[in-house]
């Protein structure tokens, strides 16, 4: 009674495990007949089940794409074991009708059955007969033959090669016809549509192998032949594994490998994705391709490795970045990122934007230490402000550089090829990249916002009170006599970058004898017409603000430069003489922190100071409002008593002002210095308690 009720049981496990045995054990065939098909479920297996051809789906792509893998790694890692791909440029997308078969002329044709829409075929233009086969051979050679006449070979996929050069096969150039065959990289790890980056023989002839960006730009060589191996790739030499061999005569040259060992190893010889020729071994255990060696040694060496726009370095596994006002062209992950397409701009130029009416202008970012993209267009002589103006006038000028050897470099279009270089390496040079206005905007707010900007805008304030102190003091000011012209000071041209210099603070001497006699600092004069243009004629849209000095309008340049121009206004009583010891006071405390008096003018009886535009506004806008105040965290107070410190030591001993009051009268100096301090001491220490106290 007991056997009777376990035979059932015994019979049904017994004939899982056999069925299981019998999938396990079995062997799909390896050949495609006339009159049948392969269907997106089914595949093709190699004797010795090496090599498997199916249908395979990359990554997260719901792609589809005929293909040949390496059987044995199919379960774990197939997508990194592909070795050829037929409709590369044509993926499939409905599994239910996508079919492989062979058409009544004997070709092999990959087809949607429900739209009668070819996506590959072998295309073979002369007659064949129905008796053809497809093959996948033990070699990974897919091969279109007669099957009565097995060394007829119509067509196969060694002739074809996509990424991957398998032993024995060739990758060659055809002297008679002139046709070459490439091996050329996927775009993406996810994409195998051809990418920018190829390799094959040197198309200006020769024996030697080179990579190539876009099939134009070469950026290596393997040398030439020496009859053992290739002269820069000492790594292709006999050697117990690879047997690698060139071949040149009147009909083909050609480079092929085998394998030295008896013993199977898995191996391919494969350009990848970011455009290196790799030559890889499977070993066992490993689950990954180890790579025996790699050409070229250095990532950022290959040639525009990271698109339009993109910047390159050195000794790092991510090598690639967009520049700044840039971002990815793909929103895809950067490990999946198809670098080929480089780098777009988040905003628009000025000059590319029909729309923008607000009369912001593009600007340049320097990059330093970098090493220079190639085709410059345009080789000028002149300054550096010329080549800045050049390419400012010309749209299509992406970015410049100018030194004193090569003179002013104009780059038209995308940027390729750019690259930081490390310190203490090759020697770079300085790039100035265009920019929008936008994006300078942002700039500035990016980053570590209680930076620099934080010191000098604790400066502001103080910079304002020196110029009301400014009537204490008589000095002669240097200011040439009203009505004075000079033509060649239209504020609107001026270049501030290449005219004023930073003044240093160390040189100042104390010798007043000495120092008497000797000019003071000198500023430009500017014309009412000028400073009025770079206002909009004082417009109201323009205007900052309004103290007890006078309004405050917000100024452009033709280059893009942002000034504040500052008006003496008529009902403040300040007279011309007290309008120059202003000027002779500022002009004395220029210093790093400080906002820089520029200029002025004295013109139809209107005094006005040209400053430098502080974007950011002052301290005290956060410091004394009650709601900012509580977005400073210690970090940023801090900092800001840092710049406070930093203000009171550099008034007490380093500014000139000290140096020019010790010039004065004894008792007149002592009462003006006196006056000063007690009144800086009061602004700059309230902000040290504003800031303790947040």
């Amino acid at each position: 009674m007991l056997t009777n009720t376990r035979n059932p049981w015994l019979f049904s496990v017994l004939l899982l495990i056999l069925s299981y045995y019998i999938e396990c054990f079995s062997t799909a065939g390896d050949t495609l007949s006339a009159a049948e098909s392969l269907s997106v479920s089914e595949s093709l297996v190699s004797q010795g089940s090496i090599f498997e051809l199916g249908f395979f789906k990359p990554g997260t792509s719901s792609n589809i794409y005929l293909g040949i893998w390496y059987k044995k790694f199919d379960v774990m890692v197939k997508d990194i074991s592909i070795v050829w791909v037929a409709n590369r440029e044509n993926p499939l997308t409905d599994p239910s009708s996508s079919r492989l078969e062979l058409s009544e002329d004997g070709n092999l044709v990959l087809l949607d059955r429900s739209s009668k829409k070819p996506y590959w075929s072998t295309n073979l233009a002369f007659p064949m007969s129905n008796s053809t086969e497809a093959i996948i051979g033990g070699d990974g050679n897919f091969v279109l033959r007669d099957r009565y006449n097995l060394s007829t070979i119509f067509w196969e996929s060694f002739d074809h090669p996509t990424d991957t050069l398998l032993p024995g096969g060739k990758l060659r150039i055809d002297k008679i016809t002139g046709k070459s065959k490439q091996l050329i990289s996927w775009k993406n790890s996810e994409d195998p549509a051809p990418g920018m980056f190829s390799f094959g023989l040197d198309p200006n002839g020769g024996s030697q192998y080179v990579l190539e960006w876009n099939r134009s730009q070469s950026y290596w060589s393997s040398g030439i032949w020496n009859g053992r191996f290739f002269n820069l790739a000492p790594e292709m030499k006999q050697n117990s594994i690879f047997n690698y061999t060139f071949v040149s005569n009147e009909n083909e040259s050609y480079f092929t490998y085998s394998l030295n060992n008896s013993t199977f190893i898995p191996s391919r010889f494969v350009i990848n994705i970011s455009g290196m020729i790799q030559q890889q071994m499977w070993l066992a255990g490993h689950c990954n391709w180890n790579i025996s060696w790699f050409q070229p040694r250095q990532k950022s060496n290959v040639y525009a490795l990271c698109g339009a726009f993109g910047m390159s370095y050195e000794n790092v596994s991510n090598p690639c970045q967009c520049l700044q006002g840039f971002e990815p062209f793909s929103v895809k992950d950067t490990k999946l990122y198809d670098w080929s397409g480089g780098c777009v701009r988040k905003s628009s130029l000025q000059c590319e934007d029909s729309m923008n009416t607000n009369g912001e202008r593009d600007w340049f970012l320097k990059k330093s230490n970098v090493r220079l993209p190639v085709n410059s267009k345009v080789n000028l002589t002149g300054s550096a402000t010329t080549c800045e103006l050049v390419c400012m006038k010309n749209c299509s000028c992406a970015a410049y550089a100018y030194n004193s050897s090569s003179g002013c470099m104009i780059w038209e279009g995308p940027l390729l090829n750019l690259q930081q270089l490390s310190d203490g390496g090759e020697a770079g040079q300085d790039i100035y990249l265009r920019l929008s206005a936008s994006e300078h905007r942002s700039t500035s707010l990016r980053g570590n916002k209680w930076n620099v900007w934080v010191i000098v805008s604790v400066l502001l304030p103080a910079t304002a009170l020196l110029s009301w102190l400014c009537i204490w003091f008589l000095s002669k000011g240097k200011v040439k006599p009203k009505g004075e012209k000079d033509s060649s000071n239209d504020l609107r041209l001026f270049d501030f970058s290449a005219e004023i210099h930073a003044i240093n603070d160390a040189s100042n001497t104390k010798d007043c004898l000495k120092k008497r006699g000797k000019k003071d600092v000198e500023l430009p004069l500017f014309s009412y017409e000028s400073v009025s243009a770079t206002t909009n004629n004082f417009s109201d849209a323009n205007k900052l603000g309004e103290g007890g000095f006078g309004p405050v309008y917000k100024g452009k340049l033709l280059k893009g430069q942002e000034i504040a121009v500052k008006m003496l206004s008529k009902r403040s009583g300040q007279g011309l003489e007290e309008f120059r010891n202003e000027i002779t006071l500022i002009a004395k405390l220029q210093h790093r922190n400080l906002v820089r008096l520029l200029g002025c003018c004295i013109e139809l009886d209107e005094n006005i100071l040209i400053y430098e535009y502080m974007p950011n506004r002052s301290l005290d806008f956060f410091l004394f409002d009650p709601t900012k105040k509580q977005t400073l965290d210690w970090r940023a107070r801090f900092q800001i008593i840092e710049g406070v410190a930093q203000g009171l030591l550099y008034l007490h001993h380093y500014s000139r002002i000290l140096a020019w009051l010790e010039c004065l009268e004894p008792m007149k100096h002592k009462q003006t210095q006196i006056g000063l301090l007690e009144l800086m001491g009061t602004c700059l220490l309230n902000m040290l308690w504003r800031a303790f106290s947040l």
